[in-house]
């Protein structure tokens, strides 16, 4: 497991990562027990960057995460986000970056996390009503004050990124990026090089969808929130299915699972670029990790690029009452 440094930051982080989203939220039935013993395994296997969110439950993974470094704090980097304030439903959501909500959001965060200080700090969603600059204002008083390393932006614009950049360096900007939603590669992976900024992309195997595993929309659990998004649906579901078919087809050349073959792709769009993908069990922590040992030749990276262009996946991103707060 080799380290890359997200931007200029300084900081550095394992080129792989590991989101935990999951573990408590959105994807179907809890296990807190396999999933503590996923970040033991991903701590045994070299995986020290861990991703979460105050958001994620609400509130629950940040306390898993927190039960799972308790005593070897010192071992893993950190990574949560603030801004995104759910209700008591599940379309109940609003966005929230005031300056006031921001230190109130860290201080719980430090709280439930159990830690001192947290290593990367993100917007996770950018709040149309309130000036960038005034959020990022005060997450870099976070800074000073010590509660926070490193800031960083999530589904964030390109005018958005400039901006938060001349108040205080931006460490990384969280986006998703996989082989099927490749719009970063309309100038905000070049922008971010620009300015010093790290990328993370999340959701690198397109929610689980191009591991292979998903064969029809029943294999999701009834609470699991991807039966009502786009991709996972009607045609789409099926269309989609035809593009996991052709990146089998090249991973099983390469004698790796598509989903080794889906993560190595995004690392070898740069040195520059963490991949977190997420999950909840052992077994698929290990199938990801193996994806280091996959080596792509010009050759092959012409060739996925063939059967998985820009634009290829059918459906957005998100259900419409999410995509107003992405790339914001």
């Amino acid at each position: 497991m080799q380290t890359r440094e997200l931007g200029r930051s300084g900081l550095k982080v394992t080129e792989i990562g590991l989101g935990c989203m999951g573990m408590s939220a959105f994807y179907g039935t809890r296990d807190d027990v396999e999933s503590l013993a996923t970040i033991d395994r991903a701590l045994e296997l070299g995986v020290t960057f861990l991703d979460t969110s105050d958001t994620y439950g609400p509130h629950t993974n940040e306390l898993l995460i927190g039960k799972a470094i308790a005593g070897r704090r010192d071992k893993f980097v950190i990574a949560t986000k603030f801004g995104i304030v759910r209700g008591p439903q599940a379309h109940d959501r609003s966005i929230n970056g005031r300056p006031e909500y921001v230190r109130q959001a860290c201080d719980a965060s430090l709280q439930r996390l159990g830690i001192e200080t947290i290593d990367l700090y993100y917007q996770h969603r950018v709040d149309p009503n309130t000036p960038i600059e005034e959020t990022v204002g005060a997450m870099a008083d976070l800074v000073k004050q010590g509660k926070v390393r490193h800031l960083g932006l999530s589904e964030a614009g390109s005018d958005t990124i400039r901006r938060a950049c001349a108040v205080h360096p931006i460490a990384a900007l969280q986006t998703e990026y996989s082989l099927w939603s490749r719009e970063p590669e309309d100038g905000l992976l070049a922008l971010c090089r620009e300015l010093g900024v790290g990328f993370v992309a999340y959701s690198p195997l397109g929610r689980g969808f191009l591991t292979g595993q998903i064969k029809r929309p029943e294999d999701f659990e009834p609470d699991d929130t991807r039966r009502m998004w786009p991709r996972f649906q009607g045609e789409n579901f099926q269309k989609n299915l035809d593009l996991v078919k052709r990146i089998e087809a090249i991973a099983a050349e390469k004698r790796c699972a598509s989903s080794q073959l889906a993560l190595a792709w995004v690392l070898a769009q740069g040195d520059d670029i963490v991949a977190i993908p997420g999950t909840k069990r052992r077994k698929y922590l290990e199938e990801n990790i193996g994806a280091l040992n996959v080596q792509l030749t010009a050759e092959d990276l012409r060739r996925i690029d063939e059967v998985a262009p820009k634009g290829v996946a059918l459906g957005a991103r998100y259900p419409e009452f999410l995509m107003g707060s992405i790339n914001g």
